[in-house]
C-alpha cells in the first residue's frame, strides 16, 4: 500500500462545504461510501473505492486498476493505492486510525450492514455515527460548471428527439425509437442516455414508466417518449408527445391541460418557495379541469449527477428552492384503456425566479409530424 499525493478546485471547495457540516455535527470525519459522492467530491468516476473526507485532508483509497484514471481524473488528491492482498476495509480501517479518527460518520444508506459490522468491528476505539444526506445536500446546489453540463445534456437531448422525429417510420416499433435515442445520443457526444428511455404508444402511454416493447408506433395516434443524456457526468431528462394525425378533441383537453399545468408551475419557481407549493399549482389546474386522481405522481425532482436527486416537488416537500438548484417539472394526465400525456423540462432556479434550460418545442402544433 502506499499513498499518492496528487482535485480541481471546485471539488476542493467542495470538500471545504462538507468540512462545515462535520463541524457542525462534531464529528471528526465522514467514511464516503456512495460513488456517485465520490465523484462529486473528487472528480473520480471509477467505483470499489472509498474517500475518507477529515477536517484537514482528504484520502481517496482504491486500487492499481484505477492508477492511471486517478492520475488523470483528480492528479492534486491524497491517494491511496491498496495490494491486491489487502481488503478495503482493512486499509480503510488503517488509514482511519493514522488519522486519529474518533468519531465517524458513515452514510447510512449506501453502507451495508455487513461493511458497517466490520467497520466497528475493526475500529473499536472509533465512535461509528450513521448520517443521511450529507454531500447530497451539497449536491442540490449546482455551481457554474454543473449548470453549464446540464445546459449541454438538455441540448443533447434536444438534437437526439429531433433526429428520432425525422426517422420516424409508421411501421417502428416503440423498442426501435428507443435505439434511435441511444445511438443518437451517443453520436452527438453523449456519454449515453441518462435512463433506460420510457416510448409509450397509444394506451400504453397511461403507464407512466413504460418500458418501449414491439408495438408498431404507426397504430396509434400519439406516442409519449420519456428521455435524457449524459453530457459527460451530468443528466437531463425531458418528455414530449408525437402525434401523428389530427389531435382528437380529448387529446387537445388533455394535453392542453398538462401544458397550463406545467407552464404555471414552471412560472411559480423562485427562491424560498416550498417545493410542495410548487405542486400543488400544476395539481389545482389538472384538479380543476377534472383530471386530479389521474395525476398521481410528484411534480418532479432534482437533477445532476443523477437523474432523480434532491429536492423533490412534490406533496408534503417543504424544502425551500435556492438559486442553483435544478429540477425537472413534469405533470401529467394518465386515463386507462385511453393512454397519457406528460410534458417534461429542465428548469433551473435562479437568484431572481427561474430559467428553463430544455428547449425542444412543447406547443400542442409542434407534436404533430
Amino acid at each position: 500500500m502506499h499513498e499518492i499525493i496528487r482535485a480541481m478546485p471546485n471539488h476542493e471547495s467542495r470538500q471545504a462545504k462538507l468540512r462545515k457540516l462535520l463541524r457542525k455535527q462534531k464529528l471528526d470525519a465522514l467514511l464516503v461510501t456512495n460513488f456517485t459522492n465520490v465523484t462529486y467530491l473528487t472528480g473520480f468516476t471509477g467505483d470499489d473505492s472509498f474517500l475518507i473526507v477529515t477536517l484537514d485532508d482528504a484520502l481517496l483509497i482504491s486500487d492499481a486498476r484505477y492508477t492511471t484514471q486517478l492520475e488523470e481524473e483528480c492528479p492534486s488528491l491524497s491517494i491511496s493505492i491498496r495490494d491486491t492482498s489487502d481488503k478495503l476495509l482493512t486499509v480503510t480501517a488503517e488509514a482511519l486510525a493514522s488519522r486519529r479518527v474518533e468519531r465517524l460518520g458513515v452514510e447510512e444508506n449506501s453502507m451495508s450492514l455487513g461493511l458497517h459490522r466490520g467497520l466497528v468491528e475493526a475500529c473499536q476505539e472509533m465512535a461509528v455515527e450513521p448520517t443521511t444526506g450529507f454531500v447530497e445536500s451539497l449536491r442540490q446546489i449546482k455551481d457554474r460548471d454543473e449548470i453549464e453540463e446540464i445546459r449541454l445534456a438538455c441540448d443533447l437531448a434536444r438534437r437526439t428527439f429531433e433526429v428520432a422525429r425525422a426517422t420516424w417510420a409508421p411501421e417502428s416499433t416503440e423498442c426501435d425509437v428507443a435505439r434511435e435515442l441511444e445511438y443518437h445520443a451517443r453520436k452527438f457526444g453523449g456519454k449515453g442516455l441518462s435512463f433506460p428511455p420510457i416510448v409509450a404508444a397509444g394506451p400504453r402511454a397511461a403507464l407512466p414508466h413504460a418500458t418501449p416493447t414491439s408495438a408498431q408506433v404507426g397504430k396509434h395516434p400519439f406516442t409519449l417518449i420519456d428521455w435524457g443524456v449524459f453530457a459527460h457526468l451530468y443528466a437531463s431528462d425531458l418528455t414530449r408527445m408525437v402525434i401523428t394525425s389530427a389531435p382528437a378533441k380529448r387529446f387537445t383537453k388533455v394535453y392542453n391541460t398538462v401544458l397550463e399545468a406545467q407552464m404555471a408551475a414552471i412560472e411559480a419557481i423562485r427562491p424560498g418557495i416550498a417545493c410542495d407549493e410548487i405542486d400543488a399549482v400544476a395539481r389545482h389546474i389538472i384538479k380543476k379541469a377534472g383530471f386530479g386522481k389521474r395525476f398521481a405522481h410528484g411534480l418532479g425532482h432534482g437533477l445532476g449527477l443523477e437523474v432523480h436527486e434532491g429536492p423533490r416537488l412534490s406533496r408534503k416537500q417543504e424544502t425551500l428552492l435556492k438559486p442553483g438548484m435544478v429540477v425537472t417539472v413534469e405533470p401529467g394526465i394518465y386515463l386507462p384503456d385511453w393512454g397519457g400525456v406528460r410534458i417534461e423540462d429542465d428548469v433551473l432556479v435562479t437568484r431572481t425566479g427561474y430559467e428553463v434550460l430544455s428547449s425542444a418545442p412543447k406547443k400542442l402544433e409542434d407534436c404533430l409530424l
